[in-house]
């Protein structure tokens, strides 16, 4: 499913103009962004929680020039499905 696929579902089931839903979505987003770009958590009761992970320092290989590289710490987003969301997706048979 994609964004204007969202977009349209959510205007067809509101009877809101799709420019409105859209922009509201991209908002939504945004702010996900921004918070998660701040080191923020987000957390939907009942959908899931964005997280911020942090990935420790490595070190890596370049095979083709056959080098060690050091991977500096990062941080990574990551997504995790509450149980009820996580029960749905298991119990739907196709």
């Amino acid at each position: 499913m994609t964004k204007a696929e969202i977009v349209a579902e959510i205007a067809s089931k509101t009877n809101i103009e799709k420019l409105t839903v859209q922009q509201t979505v991209e908002s939504f987003m945004d702010a996900i962004k921004k918070a998660m770009a701040e080191g923020e958590n987000v957390y939907l009761r009942g959908f899931g929680s964005f997280v911020v992970k942090q990935r420790a320092e490595k070190t890596g290989r370049n095979i083709s020039k056959n080098t060690t590289i050091i991977i500096p710490a990062h941080n990574i987003p990551s997504f995790k499905p509450a149980k009820v969301f996580v029960g749905e997706v298991k119990n739907k048979v196709k």
